[in-house]
């Protein structure tokens, strides 16, 4: 606003304060913006602004996105950490820890919305015979072998984890008792199909599955365990390869 034909002087505390509101706005926006656009976001007519101001606005500005910029490689910092926290150490699969994070957060969701989820509890027969007869590393490429093999046959809505050793876990999100028992047994054929291939030999892989239908009233464990039982069940039925 003009007076008497004068141009009235802003206040520095004025200038200031609208200038880190428009820095702060700017910096939310998608990208970096020019002084004008931030001075019209601060409301200061352009011809109300002195040299020395627009200086210390385009200075502002220069130290906000430095800031966004570091906030943005910190928050990819924990991302990565968070994302090595939830790795198992050996597979390309979530570990314990995390997967049974996911499966309370799936059993809360399958509470809420009564709509019953299924975990499947995997377990390699024959581990043992593996190692000895082949060596550790061989033991270790079977073990990635059954993760990937899980993770390139369930859907983006499943979780495939390593629960230890030679135990994983799958999370069928929204599918029945009886459809989840299919998909294991799908699982279970596509392990071998194609089989492992160590030195240009074929390693036959058996895996002893157990399933648990949840509905989310019951605690992780539980249902873990009920699931593991389920897995020794059919184990017994059908026996692989005797370990020591």
């Amino acid at each position: 606003m003009k007076i008497a034909g004068k141009t009235p002087i802003v206040p520095s505390d004025v200038v200031r304060s609208r200038a880190r509101a428009g820095a702060a706005a700017a910096a939310r926006a998608d990208g970096p913006r020019s002084v004008n656009d931030l001075t019209t976001v601060m409301g200061i007519p352009t011809s109300e602004l002195t040299p020395k101001v627009w200086a210390a606005i385009e200075e502002l500005m220069a130290e906000v996105e430095r800031l966004r910029q570091e906030l943005e490689v910190a928050q990819q910092r924990n991302e990565h950490l968070g994302r090595l926290a939830d790795e198992d150490s050996l597979v390309p699969v979530i570990n314990r820890r995390a997967f049974v994070r996911e499966l309370s957060r799936v059993m809360s969701f399958s509470q809420r919305y009564q709509s019953p989820s299924t975990l499947i509890f995997f377990d390699i027969n024959g581990m043992k015979a593996i190692n000895d007869a082949l060596g550790h590393p061989a033991g270790d490429a079977a073990l990635k072998h059954v993760a990937t093999t899980l993770l390139a046959n369930v859907r983006k809505s499943d979780i495939v984890g390593r629960l230890g050793g030679d135990e994983f876990g799958v999370i069928l999100a929204q599918m029945d008792g009886m459809s989840a028992e299919q998909k294991a047994e799908q699982l279970r054929a596509a392990i071998n199909n194609p089989p492992l291939d160590w030195d240009g030999r074929d390693v036959p892989i058996q895996l002893a599955y157990g399933t648990y239908r949840f509905s989310g009233s019951e605690e992780p464990g539980a249902a873990l365990a009920a699931a593991d039982q389920a897995m020794y069940a059919h184990k017994r039925s059908r026996p692989g390869p005797r370990q020591a």
